[in-house]
């Protein structure tokens, strides 16, 4: 009898620690989620801040500008349920609660020629990064089914407008650095680059359409100066070898 309660007692010992030791490896494995989670959504914090800073230089719809804030105030109050939250977290819920509250979503996108692009090629370079971050971020909203198909086609457009912009833009400007330099050829490259990327596109802008026609003209400039270039060339080049043909035939006086 005595060693039947010792064995009994040996199993449930056995369970027990089987029993704890489960309870331990789900806490373990809840507490790693939880971090996982909470590293998520400060990395979606942090990368959405970075994005509406770059914003600050790109015209953006106030649609998009929504999109950014309300990501934020999700990533932020999924901390707060996660018990991360603090009383400066917390006044930025309600600022941003009030921010949201006062974004006009129904306002027209900005006119497509209504920036400057940058001088710098260091600023090009940040303000093309910046738009293709907003595109990651709305595309990743979508993904999520956080935003209509009809509003991420209708921002995801107006982005790749002022991406493309900025490329033709600066392939422009170093056309016109290479033509100021007496570079023709490098300068027909870039407009033939610029040209390029405006006729693939396929339903253009007016905007697009305008500077398409532009640069088309431009082209044709520098393919007329380069052609009469050549022909002069090859005018002196036969000039030359006619005289050095006569030089060659031409009698020798005598001393």
């Amino acid at each position: 009898m005595v060693f039947t309660i010792i064995i009994i007692l040996i199993v449930a010992l056995v369970l027990v620690g089987i029993i704890v030791n489960a309870i331990q490896q789900h806490k373990h494995k809840a507490e790693a989620e939880r971090r996982a989670e909470i590293t998520k959504q400060r990395n979606i914090i942090d990368g959405t801040e970075t994005a509406l800073m770059a914003s600050d230089n790109i015209p953006i719809s106030q649609r998009l500008l929504f999109i950014m804030q309300r990501r934020v105030l999700q990533g932020l109050k999924t901390l707060q349920l996660m018990s991360e939250s603090t009383s400066s977290s917390k006044e930025r819920i309600k600022s941003l609660e009030e921010s949201i509250k006062a974004i006009d979503v129904n306002k027209p996108a900005p006119a497509e020629d209504s920036f400057q692009l940058p001088q710098g090629d260091k600023q090009v370079i940040q303000f093309i990064r910046g738009v293709k971050t907003l595109r990651a971020l709305l595309r990743a909203e979508f993904k999520k089914g956080k935003i209509e198909s009809r509003v991420f086609l209708a921002e995801d457009k107006l982005l790749e407008g002022l991406q493309l912009r900025a490329n033709v833009d600066t392939l422009v400007r170093r056309g016109d650095v290479a033509i100021n330099n007496n570079q023709l050829g490098s300068a027909r490259q870039c407009l033939e680059k610029a040209i390029g990327a405006l006729s693939a596109q396929p339903s253009p802008t007016a905007y697009m359409t305008t500077k398409l026609a532009q640069l088309e003209d431009k082209l044709k400039n520098i393919e007329s100066t380069l052609k009469s270039a050549n022909s002069r060339d090859v005018a002196k080049k036969k000039e030359s070898e006619k005289n050095e043909l006569d030089e060659l035939f031409s009698q020798k006086k005598k001393w």
